[in-house]
């Protein structure tokens, strides 16, 4: 077992605050689900919340909060960790082998694809760093938690830059920020982010997630 030092992450209740935050803006931004990248579910199971990343090209990160810690399962379809790109389908050696049993559990749901894995990165109760299991690596071998965690923007004018290039349209840094500052959603903070979103199907669906309440 390794400690996890690139790219950096928060600790697990600020990685999970930052989620959520992400997932309410994209929820605004966009009414289509499938369009969305960044996604939170405060009732993923009765003991998980569960956060993810999907760029629509085949490329996901599964982020699952639970009693025994944090558990992070990222895919790069173009990564040669795939399990898609081995002589025999299946996941890299040793990339699992790590990762307390308790945890692993936790993306054992077929949902999650288990063996679509190119990085696995935890966090359990106790811990004061992220971990990683310790593993074959060639050099010049790229996993794509660069790439992929890179969605994670960690400030207002981060989520704004990508937020614009994303969906090709200005978004307003002061109500952005006003999000990361966990203001109350209102049917005005929505419509000063989106005012092609319908405030109240957007404030029904945050309410549903678990979003209305970002502090």
């Amino acid at each position: 077992m390794i400690i996890w030092e690139e790219p950096k992450l928060p600790a697990p209740e600020q990685l999970e605050k930052q989620m959520r935050i992400l997932a309410a803006l994209d929820l605004i931004m966009c009414e289509e689900d499938w369009l969305r990248v960044h996604r939170y579910d405060s009732a993923w199971s009765d003991d998980e919340t569960m956060g993810s990343l999907n760029n629509g090209s085949g490329d996901v990160v599964f982020v699952v909060f639970a009693a025994e810690g944090v558990i992070i399962k990222g895919f790069d379809h173009e990564s040669p960790y795939s399990p898609h790109a081995q002589e025999e389908y299946g996941t890299w050696p040793g990339i699992y082998d790590e990762v307390p049993k308790a945890l692993l559990h936790r993306i054992q749901d077929v949902a999650f694809t288990h063996e679509d894995v190119t990085f696995c990165i935890w966090w359990e109760n106790g811990d004061s760093a992220w971990h990683s299991s310790e593993y074959e690596r060639p050099d010049g071998w790229e996993n794509g938690a660069d790439f992929l965690l890179g969605y994670l923007c960690d400030s207002p004018e981060s989520y704004q830059e990508w937020a614009q290039g994303y969906f090709e349209e200005q978004l307003d840094l002061a109500a952005v920020r006003a999000v990361f500052e966990g203001a109350e959603m209102t049917e005005e903070l929505i419509a000063s982010l989106n005012p092609e979103r319908d405030p109240e199907k957007a404030l029904e669906e945050l309410g549903t997630l678990g979003l209305l309440e970002l502090s």
